[in-house]
């Protein structure tokens, strides 16, 4: 049969490729796809070209094989339901809803190992966003949130408003976060920050200092703005933690390092999902940290998010709209016809 795969050609450049696809073998099934998600950072970097081409794709995912190299297939967020079945697969796997960290297709093959089963009751929008809502999960429990903190999050992409909903349930001093569209800024206040600011307003340290005597106890950097990690820096009090969850590729800028950030004890923390911190590793690992976010995802309903759906076919037009008017949306589903 054939399926429908989306390729980055070069910046800026995406197509749908026409391919065989093979019968599942032993242990594996067919997943025709319902919805996949567009991470609007990660992929963004992608399609812009703004990564360097050294690393791996990820090499913690079997689907993700390969360098970061045009031509390329990438996508880690697809929804979709099993229709075939291999050798050796118990016939419950079929019809079932299933999420995989797959790239853009119609279709995929993969091995039972390599499914998550949604719960039952969660749709398959829903089900997309389990991977940022991994990430938003593993960004707490790096930074440790206590009882009183004042924190502070710059970017509120869909990251960034999956930890603000978080953070919200805590009981923080406040919530601050930051971003420059006026949408998400929205969104941030609904989510439970407690302000949301434009960080380029002209007033905007004067309304941080007032907010902020003594500075943030805890800061997070998801704008994906290497300059905003400077800002975050400038915003954290005395031996207060800055997690950084953003990726910036081959992006760079200057940070001040000097006479305040050198007294002040400030931790800079780099939290990425592909792994768990260390000294969490004793009771936790992936499986029980993927329980709780499928438990976060049907608690927060994070489809109120959905800004646009795209038929695959239209990908192109997707990464243009997040490319050229991000202020327009938050997230942007492709879809898939039965």
């Amino acid at each position: 049969m054939k399926r429908f795969c989306l390729l980055f050609n070069a910046p800026k450049q995406v197509s749908i490729q026409e391919e065989e696809i093979n019968a599942p073998g032993t242990g594996q099934v067919l997943v025709q796809t319902d919805v996949s998600a567009i991470s609007p950072g990660t992929e963004m970097l992608i399609y812009r070209g703004d990564f360097t081409g050294e690393l791996a794709i990820d090499e913690t995912i079997d689907s993700l094989g390969g360098r970061l190299a045009y031509p390329m297939r990438y996508g880690y967020s697809a929804v979709g339901r099993v229709i075939a079945l291999g050798l050796g697969v118990d016939p419950a796997w079929e019809g079932r809803l299933v999420f995989s960290f797959q790239p853009h297709a119609s279709h995929f093959i993969a091995t039972t190992e390599a499914l998550m089963l949604a719960p039952r009751g969660l749709s398959p929008e829903q089900a997309c966003f389990l991977p940022n809502m991994e990430t938003a999960v593993n960004f707490l429990m790096d930074g440790a949130p206590l009882l009183g903190e004042r924190a502070v999050i710059f970017g509120q992409g869909i990251v960034g408003l999956l930890t603000t909903s978080l953070l919200a349930r805590f009981p923080l001093a406040c919530l601050i976060t930051l971003d420059h569209y006026a949408l998400r800024r929205q969104a941030s206040r609904l989510a439970g920050a407690s302000t949301s600011l434009d960080p380029a307003a002209q007033d905007v340290d004067r309304q941080l200092n007032d907010l902020l005597a003594d500075g943030a106890d805890l800061t997070y950097e998801l704008s994906g703005a290497p300059a905003a990690l400077d800002q975050a820096i400038r915003l954290t009090g005395f031996s207060g933690r800055v997690v950084i969850g953003s990726w910036y590729g081959s992006k760079r800028a200057e940070l001040d390092l000097g006479g305040r950030f050198h007294r002040s004890r400030i931790r800079l923390i780099s939290s990425q999902v592909s792994s768990l911190a260390p000294e969490l590793s004793g009771r936790w690992d992936k499986r029980r940290r993927f329980s709780l976010a499928w438990e976060m995802i049907a608690e927060i309903d994070p489809a109120r998010w959905i800004t646009h759906h795209f038929p695959f076919d239209r990908a192109a037009e997707a990464y243009q709209l997040l490319d050229h008017s991000p202020q327009e949306a938050i997230q942007v589903l492709l879809t898939y016809p039965s």
